[in-house]
């Protein structure tokens, strides 16, 4: 999934040749790559790896030479994710209970032992449905449902950003929330829990940005629409393509690039935004 490198590039050693070093410093993804070469590389926190925009995300960053250091329920996959040191970078933890946060920001902050982080991606989530897989609503959600939800999609990314709050400073990092569009309109499958809790991230990210800042860390958000991930059933592709602009589902590579994007320098000046990633769903 690595951003193809420009024909005018290929084979050219950028150490000394002025205008390949230009080119690659327009480019983020093929700068970080070329820098992580020269020792300088850089360090990612995922949640929510295993799989979807979480598994691609972690691709794209691996690809691009960032360390990657990934946080979950359960232990690391090597066989789902593929990048270099996995296991050793990879705490499991479960981010529904916020009285574990603080033992896995510890054992977090072990991995980077001093050195500065540069992105910590928020992506873990949790969407629970019915008994018969039918949409949960706000009467028929348990407590215990609710408490679930917003511990896991809520309160953990604060937790994170909190805890590791030193680190971001450090390397002037940047932060990104997962959210959705269900955040803002009522969603046919998508249940109350869920579609609040992400409403809510929204709404910690423009809080977040706006007290982050004076310390040089970027909080923006991302609210993907329908994306094809295993999750995802045909009959549900089916039936919501035809109402996206541009008929159809996206990609968690899509989405991906532009986490990477909010990741990078050339999203310097950018801070406090939430980007829909839909096709034009929202629209």
């Amino acid at each position: 999934m690595s951003l193809d490198l420009p024909g005018d590039l290929q084979g050219i050693d950028v150490r000394t040749d002025a205008s390949a070093t230009a080119d690659l410093a327009v480019c983020p993804f093929h700068g970080d790559h070329f820098r992580s070469s020269l020792g300088e590389r850089k360090t990612l926190v995922l949640t929510g790896a295993s799989r979807g925009i979480g598994h691609a995300t972690g691709k794209l960053f691996s690809e691009a030479g960032w360390r990657i250091i990934t946080c979950a329920r359960q232990p690391f996959d090597g066989g789902r994710c593929p990048w270099d040191s996995g296991a050793d970078n990879h705490v499991q933890a479960d981010l529904s209970d916020h009285r574990a946060m603080p033992r896995a920001v510890a054992a977090l902050k072990a991995r980077l032992n001093g050195a500065p982080l540069h992105a910590l991606i928020n992506n873990a989530g949790v969407s629970p449905k019915g008994a018969d897989g039918t949409r949960l609503t706000s009467l028929t959600t348990s407590v215990e449902t609710w408490m679930n939800v917003f511990h896991v999609n809520l309160l953990a990314p604060i937790l994170l950003a909190q805890g590791l709050f030193d680190e971001l400073k450090a390397a002037s990092g940047s932060i990104v929330n997962v959210t959705s569009i269900v955040g803002s309109r009522v969603h046919p499958f998508a249940g109350t829990a869920y579609a609040t809790s992400k409403a809510a991230l929204g709404c910690l990210t423009r809080e977040m940005a706006h007290d982050y800042a004076p310390y040089g860390i970027r909080v923006n958000a991302i609210a993907p629409g329908e994306i094809k991930t295993d999750i995802l059933s045909p009959e549900t592709e089916a039936r919501v393509a035809p109402f996206i602009p541009l008929r159809r589902v996206g990609t968690p590579e899509e989405v991906a690039k532009v986490i990477f994007f909010l990741c990078s320098d050339a999203a310097s000046y950018v801070t406090g935004t939430e980007v829909p990633i839909n096709g034009g769903q929202h629209v």
